[in-house]
């Protein structure tokens, strides 16, 4: 099999079910930046080990689940299968869990936090505002009416929260606050 088609060679590309758009569309924008989330993750995952490695690992495959959803023309959503291709409530909700058992784990600080306390925690923070910028294109899908249900927003929005108390926890009591300098 080869990489390359030639049929991006005119500035277009398929979507998942059939269709061609611009590659400059707003889907092609927020699925390409939930894309650079994942990679961005795979940095991070490769300076971690144990749970959290499994962690991130399990958001990354959360984000292929998006990326397929959000490369999916409205109409089409329909032949989407829940957690293969299709974001649903119940993916957002144990978003809420893990983020609350990871805050659990480790209180978040009081203090503003320069990101940079490790590497893996750089690479969480960089990955989170990676997700916040798919977030935000994914809510401009959202208000051009490509965007059938909220879920794909609610579930960034969830994930960029999980990303930041992830960091932390990894940083543990390496926190550099805005008051220590």
């Amino acid at each position: 099999m080869k990489v390359y088609t030639k049929r991006g060679d005119d500035g277009t590309t398929g979507l998942l079910y059939g269709g061609r758009v611009d590659k400059h569309d707003l889907r092609t924008t927020a699925y390409g930046t939930v894309d650079e989330t994942c990679s961005a993750l795979g940095l991070a995952r490769c300076e971690l080990d144990g749970s959290l490695h499994d962690e991130v690992l399990t958001i990354q495959r959360e984000l292929f689940v998006i990326g397929a959803q959000l490369a999916t023309r409205a109409e089409d959503w329909e032949r989407l299968e829940v957690g293969v291709s299709r974001v649903d409530d119940a993916m957002v909700d144990a978003l809420d869990a893990r983020i609350d058992a990871c805050v659990a784990r480790h209180p978040l600080p009081t203090a503003f936090v320069v990101p940079g306390g490790n590497r893996a925690a750089a690479a969480l923070d960089l990955a989170r505002t990676v997700c916040r910028r798919a977030e935000r294109h994914v809510v401009a899908m959202q208000r051009a009416g490509l965007l059938p249900d909220l879920a794909p927003v609610r579930y960034l929005n969830r994930c960029a929260d999980l990303l930041y108390v992830l960091a932390r926890e990894v940083e543990g009591e390496h926190l550099l606050s805005r008051e220590d300098g």
